[in-house]
């Protein structure tokens, strides 16, 4: 099995094609539409939430079944039409066009995972089996959930600030990355929640 790369992809204003309108395509459209991604959904029929969303503006809905010419201009297409048949074909003609394909719960029909995610604001630890455990990716989710609470958001935003506030002042950079790496260490972290506690959380 090949090795994966890992990265994080900028979508906002890229168009993903998205091929299927259940429940399963619901989920992968809220993730991108999440991203500002300009979704393109081709399917016959969908569901209530998807329905909402077209009428709303955030996606463009296109009622029947997938043709070629929909590959057109896509920076990504997933497949999640539950039909043997009509992922296959995405998966051929995105592939013809070099296009980057998902065919749901198809690994060999992939030429990217989904991962697990685990999401505190700008903060987010993705997980992937490469296809091989889905369930595994999932229970390390719920642990890292665990391990990472909702003060992580709160705290990576007070990183930020304090990071732009260094770039923005006369230092050496060495010195600058040793206070950076200061700022992130677990103590500071534990100073950050003492001082929320005795604040009331607006630290």
């Amino acid at each position: 099995m090949a090795n994966l790369f890992p990265m994080f992809v900028k979508l906002a204003g890229r168009k993903c094609l998205l091929v299927g309108g259940g429940p399963v395509a619901e989920g992968k459209v809220e993730g991108l539409l999440s991203c500002q991604a300009a979704v393109v959904l081709v399917a016959p029929e969908v569901t209530e939430k998807i329905a909402r969303w077209h009428d709303q503006g955030r996606l463009t809905w296109h009622a029947r079944r997938f043709q070629s010419p929909d590959l057109e201009g896509a920076f990504l297409v997933v497949a999640a039409t539950g039909v043997d048949a009509v992922n296959e074909q995405v998966f051929r003609e995105a592939e013809a066009r070099g296009i980057l394909c998902n065919a749901v719960d198809e690994p060999e029909r992939c030429h990217f995972y989904y991962p697990a995610i685990v999401r505190r604001g700008p903060l987010q630890i993705a997980i992937s089996t490469g296809g091989l455990s889905p369930a595994l990716a999932s229970r390390l989710r719920a642990e890292l959930e665990a391990q990472f609470g909702p003060e992580y958001e709160r705290w990576l935003q007070k990183l930020g600030a304090m990071r732009r506030a260094l770039f923005a002042r006369r230092i050496d950079p060495r010195r600058r990355t040793r206070v950076l790496q200061l700022l992130a260490s677990r103590k500071s972290l534990e100073r950050f929640l003492r001082l929320e506690r005795r604040t009331g959380g607006s630290a």
